[in-house]
């Protein structure tokens, strides 16, 4: 292994570090009792090592959404390109959840419970939201390149719709997942069990888009 490796390896363990310590300590004592200094020292780095990686507290605690956001893009991109761009996004998620040897951050121990404070910490829903756009706008890109589109196309606002919508679907799952209370965090069960939801929101999309075809067609052939 080079310097360059190490370097990074290093860089990966403590950024690591760093969103363990913020996720614990916040589950454990609340957003507003943690401070970013008390993170540094979870983490046994320095106040200045924290803000080379990341801006906040809750930031830190989000890294795996960011994490999660860059694997689904990953495999976006490697999606064959005959697919249609909303199919190709759900199978990325689906290759995303069934991933067994790198498993999704959500499955790991107290990720559901902190999913669900999003909903209730603006601080947090503000950073949830901030990576997740940051993800999506990636997306949009891929979807683009996928479809050979330049910006400015009269064309494009399509990637943007698949996305808004894909990633929308894949959200709402997630939510509802998150509000579960499995007896134990992570349940044995809990990765089929937001495969299985994702499928769901996914085949529900499709029968809605399916129903306002229907209705638009019937109401155009009445005229």
């Amino acid at each position: 292994m080079n310097v360059e490796d190490r370097r990074q390896r290093k860089a990966r363990q403590t950024r690591n570090a760093l969103a363990a310590a913020a996720l614990d300590l916040i589950l454990e004592s609340g957003l507003e009792a943690v401070t970013v200094a008390a993170i540094a020292e979870r983490a046994d780095v320095t106040r200045r090592t924290f803000s080379r990686y990341f801006v906040g507290k809750e930031d830190a605690a989000l890294d795996f959404v960011r994490e999660d956001g860059d694997r689904i893009n990953a495999m976006l991109r490697d999606r064959p390109g005959d697919e249609p761009p909303l199919l190709a996004y759900r199978r990325a998620v689906g290759d995303w959840l069934a991933d067994r040897e790198n498993p999704a951050t959500h499955l790991r121990p107290r990720m559901r419970r902190l999913l669900a404070l999003v909903d209730t910490e603006p601080a947090l829903f503000a950073a949830y939201e901030r990576i997740r756009v940051d993800a999506q706008e990636n997306s949009v890109r891929i979807i683009a390149d996928r479809l050979a589109l330049e910006e400015g196309d009269a064309g494009g606002m399509r990637p943007a719709v698949v996305v808004d919508a894909a990633a929308g679907v894949l959200s709402a799952a997630l939510r509802i997942w998150a509000r579960g209370t499995p007896a134990r965090d992570p349940a044995p069960d809990a990765g089929a069990d937001l495969a299985s939801l994702v499928e769901q929101a996914y085949d529900a999309l499709l029968g809605e888009a399916a129903l306002a075809a229907s209705h638009t067609e019937s109401s155009t052939t009445r005229k």
